[in-house]
C-alpha cells in the first residue's frame, strides 16, 4: 500500500509537520510494510513557511524586527539556495499567535515589520520575494509595511502619522517621495487562501476584524478607513485593486502587496506545487489529510480542500482527519471519501489540545485497524 499523508497544521497544538509524522507512526505500526509519502501542507497561513524552508531546502535567516505591537522580536525568513528568492510569513512578523489575547485591538498593532523583512531581503539582492499572509493580527491596510519602505502619511491638521491600526484612521495625505523603489524591480508572489476584498461587508474588516479584537464600532471605522486609504494610493499607482480578490487578505496588506505589484496565488495550490503533490497523489492507493477544525470552509482555498480536489481527480480514497468537524458535514463527504474527529469523547477545548498528538495517533491507528481487517 502506498500511502499519501499531507495534512495542514492543527493550529496551537501541532504542526503539519508534527500531525504528519504522527500520522505516520500510527500506519506503521498497523502497516509495517506500508509506503508512506510525506507530505506536510499548508495554505499560507501559520507554518507555511517551515514547510517551505524544508521542500526547497533554502536557509533560514534570522533577524530582529518590528512585532505586531510595535515591540523588536527576534524572527526568522529565508532565502533561496542561489539567495536571488525570500520567502517571508507574515504569521511569523505580524503573526495573531504573537499577540496575547487581551491584548489583541487592531488599534495597536502594525505590519511595520514585515516591510522591514522585505527591505532587509533586498539589501541582500533578492529579486523574488514570496510572502504567506495568514494569520495576521493586524487591520491596518498595509500602511505599516509600507511606512517601513518608505511611505509618509499624515493627518488632515498635517501631524506626521505612526504605522499602526489606529493610524490608518486618520490618514488624509500621503507622499511616497522617500520611498523604497527597488520594490518595483522586485517579483513579488502573494501567497494566500483569503479570496476577499478589501472592503464591504465582505472585506478585511467585517470577515476578519472580530477575530483580531475589533468591536463593532471599530470595524466599521475600519471599513471606511480602507476605502479611504485605497483611494489615495491607488490614485498614486493608477491602479484600482481595491475588489480584487485576497485585497482583503491580512488585514488588507494583500492590497498593498498588489499595489506595488504582486501577483496572488491561491495557498494551498502554491504549496502543493512546491511540494509535487499532485504526482505523489497519482501514484497513492490512499491519502491522509486533516487540520484543526474542518467546515464548509475547508473547501474553500484551504489545504484539506486542495488535496481531497487533486484525490478526487485521481480516484483515490482520501480520508479527513480533524480535531474537530463542525458545520454542515454532508458538503464535506461529497469531497472526503471518510471524516473522522480525533475528539473520542466529552472534553474540552483545552484538554483536546494538550492531548492532541495522543489522539491524532489513535483515532488514526484505529482507521489503519479497520482497513487491516476488512482487507483480510
Amino acid at each position: 500500500m502506498n500511502i499519501v499523508i499531507a495534512p495542514d497544521s492543527f493550529k496551537g497544538s501541532m504542526t503539519a509537520l508534527a500531525a504528519t509524522a504522527v500520522m505516520e507512526r500510527a500506519a506503521l505500526d498497523v502497516f509495517p510494510n506500508v509506503k508512506t509519502v510525506l507530505k506536510p501542507m499548508a495554505d499560507g497561513g501559520e507554518g507555511t513557511l517551515d514547510i517551505l524552508i524544508e521542500a526547497t531546502k533554502s536557509i533560514k535567516v534570522p533577524i530582529t524586527c518590528t512585532g505586531p505591537l510595535g515591540n523588536p522580536i527576534r524572527t526568522y525568513y529565508a532565502l533561496s539556495k542561489d539567495q536571488k528568492t525570500a520567502y517571508i510569513e507574515s504569521a511569523n512578523i505580524a503573526g495573531l499567535t504573537l499577540v496575547p489575547e487581551e491584548k489583541r485591538n487592531p488599534d495597536n498593532t502594525t505590519s511595520f515589520g514585515i516591510g522591514e523583512v522585505i527591505k532587509d531581503a533586498l539589501e541582500r539582492g533578492c529579486i523574488e520575494i514570496i510572502i504567506a499572509l495568514g494569520g495576521s493580527a493586524t487591520n491596518d491596510g498595509g500602511l505599516g509595511m509600507l511606512t517601513a519602505l518608505g511611505l509618509r502619511a499624515w493627518d488632515q491638521d498635517g501631524k506626521l502619522l505612526g504605522p499602526f491600526g489606529n493610524d490608518l484612521l486618520n490618514v488624509s495625505r500621503l507622499s511616497f517621495d522617500t520611498f523604497d523603489k527597488r520594490v518595483f524591480k522586485t517579483k513579488l508572489k502573494i501567497v494566500s487562501d483569503v479570496i476577499n476584498p478589501l472592503c464591504g461587508s465582505n472585506g478585511a474588516s467585517y470577515i476578519f476584524g472580530p477575530q483580531k479584537g475589533a468591536t463593532n464600532q471599530q470595524v466599521k471605522h475600519y471599513d471606511r478607513a480602507l476605502k479611504s486609504f485605497s483611494e489615495l494610493i491607488q490614485k498614486w499607482r493608477s491602479l484600482n485593486v481595491r475588489n480584487v480578490e485576497g485585497a482583503g487578505a491580512a488585514g488588507g496588506l494583500g492590497f498593498s502587496l498588489l499595489i506595488l505589484g504582486g501577483d496572488i496565488v491561491p495557498g494551498a495550490e502554491f504549496v502543493a506545487d512546491v511540494l509535487q503533490l499532485e504526482k505523489a497523489i497519482k501514484q497513492a492507493d490512499l491519502v491522509l489529510t486533516g487540520e484543526g477544525k474542518s467546515d464548509e470552509q475547508t473547501l474553500f482555498g484551504k489545504a484539506p480542500g486542495y488535496v481531497a480536489k487533486l484525490a478526487n481527480h485521481y480516484q483515490v480514497p482520501v480520508l479527513l482527519i480533524s480535531g474537530s468537524l463542525t458545520g454542515d458535514l454532508s458538503q464535506l463527504q461529497q469531497m472526503f471519501t471518510g471524516c473522522f474527529s480525533i475528539m473520542q469523547k466529552p472534553m474540552s477545548l483545552d484538554e483536546a489540545m494538550r492531548h492532541s498528538r495522543q489522539l491524532l495517533y489513535e483515532q488514526t491507528k484505529q482507521l489503519f485497524c479497520l482497513l487491516k481487517n476488512i482487507s483480510k
